[in-house]
């Protein structure tokens, strides 16, 4: 049995200081025995250690108990037998229940028989007469509240939550890069974007477009032509839905996120204006920023 308490000890306080370093410490998604290897190695040994602590402290107890007499093992067993009566949860349970012990219970029987069944007339247990004791004030407050200085309807409330519920996921959306949609996207200016967006030029379209964008056997991205519109909308959406069926460019939604789909499209119209070593001939329509 002491063994049994030995182990529950040792897992309990891991067990906190586990809950302790997640809590802690900032690993972002991943856990954080995952993200930083030390933690984990910190824990397995602050539990070998307290695994060392119980074993040496239980010989040392087992070392006590062969060396003492048969009276200081009486002596001894009364002692703990006298603590354990005394523990703190004993003595707040008793303050909560009030219970009467059962060599009391003669004394707070009633007169009451049914077929064998006697009744004790004890007092209703405190943590409940407390709990009858809040929930009347609640009551009070809640009408008061809501009946007497109309406090506002679960309805409203409901209004009020969703409101802010669509600001926080508009918020959300302006910042969440892999949101965005042919809709939404926006021309992207800065440096970092439009280099980005260059990467991922090379390393996927340079095939079919050239690295300067000038065209082989896709269509020349430097000039105003267009096939299937310009404009950033019009050109995220077809890098990711794909050109033309049977011989156009294919979807690239499957390989680019939105963010990515965003920072290439943006680079492919800052190519417009530029002066190809070998320009292919336009091809579709021009195209002007009111038609998008």
């Amino acid at each position: 049995m002491k063994s049994f308490a030995s182990y529950l000890r040792v897992i309990a306080i891991t067990s906190i200081v586990f809950i302790a370093a997640e809590y802690l410490i900032d690993s972002g998604e991943k856990p954080a025995f995952i993200e930083y290897p030390m933690v984990s190695v910190f824990i397995l040994l602050f539990a070998i250690i307290l695994i060392g602590i119980e074993i040496m402290v239980g010989s040392m107890n087992s070392l006590a108990d062969a060396i003492m007499t048969e009276d200081q093992k009486k002596a001894l067993e009364v002692k703990r037998a006298k603590a354990r009566k005394n523990a703190w949860y004993l003595k707040l349970e008793k303050r909560l229940t009030k219970a009467q012990p059962i060599e009391a219970e003669g004394e707070i029987i009633l007169d009451h028989n049914y077929d064998g069944i006697r009744e004790l007339d004890n007092s209703l247990p405190p943590w409940w007469v407390y709990g009858f004791y809040i929930s009347i004030v609640f009551a009070v407050i809640y009408l008061a509240k809501y009946h007497i200085f109309d406090g506002n309807t679960q309805a409203e409330e409901y209004e009020q939550a969703m409101a802010k519920a669509k600001i926080e996921i508009e918020e959300y959306k302006r910042t969440a890069k892999d949101l965005i949609d042919a809709n939404t996207v926006e021309l992207l200016t800065e440096a970092s974007d439009l280099n980005a967006g260059k990467s991922i030029f090379q390393t996927n379209c340079v095939a079919c477009h050239m690295a300067d964008g000038g065209g082989g056997i896709g269509p020349n991205l430097t000039d105003e032509y267009w096939i299937l519109g310009g404009g950033i909308k019009n050109v995220f959406r077809t890098i990711s839905e794909g050109g033309r069926d049977g011989k156009g460019m294919v979807a690239w939604k499957q390989s680019l996120k939105p963010s990515e789909v965003a920072q290439v499209a943006s680079y492919v119209l800052s190519l417009e204006g530029t002066t190809p070593a070998n320009p292919k001939a336009p091809e579709g329509e021009i195209w002007t920023p009111e038609e998008e």
